[in-house]
């Protein structure tokens, strides 16, 4: 019999054998990362949907759906009707939540990006106000039909912690000094159509880069998971089981438009072209 006061050795209690991804073949010249800053940087600007989590009165916390933008630091600005629960809530608690999924995600959503900002909300200065309100316009075209209402507040969030999971096995806790002075990727808001695209149209393309750039010789079919400034990740299929790889750029992408040029890149290296 255990004892109940230790902690297991391991975080999941898995029925069986743990799966092991087949090993490449091939040794890879190493592909960079995004850090776990500029991860929950890159996710914030991906899209302008999240859920907000705030301190009900009645003593519940209160998750509900929002638009945002956010400040050149990363911090998210809120514009919300004084009609809505989670309006009336930061009125009396600003401290909140805001959470970002992939606007893209995989098959598998827990395999999928997310991060959780948590901080305390505040009323804009007013020489902070027309800022705020800008990022918000710009992320949320719509919001412009309604910025004079008198119903809706501005809320900017001091964010204070932040989480962030890129999928199974692949997340860290990031201060709020690293969150606010990471650069947010060039690429994010294009790389969701730059994925479907590379997936759709150039399947044999990536195949190659696969068996060439990736590693993996034996790879019978891949298929392009995410993409950022610095490269792309790949999930394979091969004789072994499947698998997944990552490739580098032979340069980080410094603007969204780049990104075609940096894939044929790869494609011409991997074809030897």
């Amino acid at each position: 019999m255990s004892d109940s006061a230790t902690p297991p050795a391991f975080e999941h209690d898995v029925p069986g054998p743990v799966p092991v991804l087949p090993p490449p073949l091939a040794e890879t010249a190493p592909a960079p990362r995004r850090t776990p800053a500029e991860e929950a940087r890159a996710l914030v600007a991906s899209t302008n949907v999240a859920t907000l989590g705030t301190h009900s009165s009645d003593g519940y916390p209160w998750a509900s759906l929002v638009a945002y933008g956010s400040l050149d630091d990363g911090a998210p600005v809120l514009f919300v009707s004084r009609l809505a629960e989670h309006a009336r809530n930061l009125e009396s608690d600003g401290r909140a939540s805001l959470v970002v999924a992939d606007p893209n995600p995989r098959k598998d959503v827990l395999a999928s990006g997310r991060v959780t900002l948590a901080g305390t909300a505040e009323r804009p200065s007013e020489e902070l106000a027309q800022t705020a309100r800008d990022a918000y316009v710009a992320a949320v075209p719509s919001g412009k039909a309604y910025l004079d209402f008198r119903d809706f507040s501005l809320w900017v969030l001091r964010v204070e912690r932040v989480r962030w999971v890129g999928g199974y096995g692949r997340m860290d806790t990031v201060d709020a000094a690293s969150y606010t002075a990471a650069e947010t990727d060039p690429v994010a808001r294009a790389a969701g159509a730059a994925k479907a695209h590379l997936n759709d149209d150039h399947a044999d393309a990536l195949l190659a880069m696969a068996q060439a750039l990736g590693g993996y010789p034996d790879a019978t079919a891949a298929t392009c998971t995410s993409i950022d400034r610095y490269g792309l990740d790949l999930d394979l299929d091969t004789p072994r089981g499947p698998t997944a790889t990552r490739i580098g750029f032979a340069e980080p992408v410094t603007a969204a438009d780049g990104l075609r040029a940096a894939t044929v890149e790869l494609a011409r290296r991997a074809r030897g072209t």
